[in-house]
């Protein structure tokens, strides 16, 4: 059994595929496990917690995990030390999300293209058809993180409390969520997972997406993201396509079209969830 992982900080998908790629049982969800939020003993709860992984650890000939926080060789270490305690018989690797996203939008193994992520987090990295290269380092969804939507649901409280938000707008965000700043602080500052808190809230966008509000908001969320990211790669979209992954860069589809078109660059796939363009990688070479 092959065990396929794409983790969020919110949420991780699973697929249990055999040899040939069938798929042996539902795809499962469990929470994110991001290593740079959670420590060894959460992360094990987490997967522990899940009956039907529990009970189908010691099948698991592979686990090809990739996730987020796992860009660094501490994150790395701590989930490949996590997974190899509980999938005793497989054979562990683990990725960060960014290669998922490279793996899940491609056209071919040897396609160049600048990836970007946008979902709870954000990312952006040039794959040259062999290695992927990097050249932001991230530090984290309180100074980086550009158009993800933790970068959305903060700006939406923040327009909320700054009273910078359309009145119909600002009682309809009111209406849905507890805006209580007791209650808000407390699930920034005293909650785990803050990052996953604010990202809750980048679904009023997309509820919302007839207010001029709201489509400015997502607009300028991108040209940061676009600005700050992917002009970090000037020279190769001159010749390589924009690939995106991610939830929040699935339902910003146009946005993201229409801010391309103003800042230079040509959008390829637009992938809600990677992990199904994994199987076929993983599954070639087994």
């Amino acid at each position: 059994m092959i065990l396929i992982v794409d983790s969020g900080s919110t949420k991780s998908d699973w697929i249990a595929v055999d040899n040939n790629g069938k798929q042996l049982f539902e795809k499962l969800r469990t929470k994110g496990l991001n290593p740079e939020i959670l420590d060894e003993k959460k992360l094990k709860k987490i997967i522990k917690k899940n009956e039907i992984l529990n009970t189908n650890k010691d099948n698991a000939t592979h686990v090809f995990f990739y996730g987020a926080g796992c860009g660094t060789e501490r994150g790395k270490e701590m989930v490949n030390s996590v997974l190899s305690e509980i999938f005793v018989n497989a054979i562990v690797t683990v990725e960060e999300d960014t290669m998922a996203a490279v793996y899940g939008t491609i056209n071919n193994i040897e396609e160049a293209a600048v990836v970007c992520i946008l979902g709870t987090g954000s990312n952006c990295s040039y794959y040259d058809g062999k290695k992927l290269h990097q050249r932001v380092q991230s530090l984290g969804y309180i100074l980086m993180d550009d158009a993800s939507g933790n970068y959305y649901g903060k700006q939406l409280i923040r327009d909320y409390y700054f009273n910078q938000m359309p009145e119909n707008i600002k009682v309809a965000f009111g209406s849905k969520y507890n805006m209580e700043a007791d209650y808000v602080k407390y699930n920034i500052y005293k909650q785990p997972n803050p990052n996953a808190y604010l990202a809750n809230f980048a679904e009023f966008m997309f509820l919302n997406k007839d207010s001029q509000y709201i489509l400015d908001l997502i607009k300028n969320g991108i040209r940061e993201f676009t600005k700050n990211m992917i002009l970090q790669y000037k020279e190769e979209i001159k010749a390589v396509p924009v690939h995106f992954a991610g939830s929040i860069a699935y339902f910003s589809q146009d946005q993201i079209k229409e801010v391309a078109q103003e800042m230079g660059f040509v959008v390829g796939n637009v992938e809600r969830r990677p992990i199904e363009g994994l199987v076929a990688f993983h599954t070639k070479g087994l």
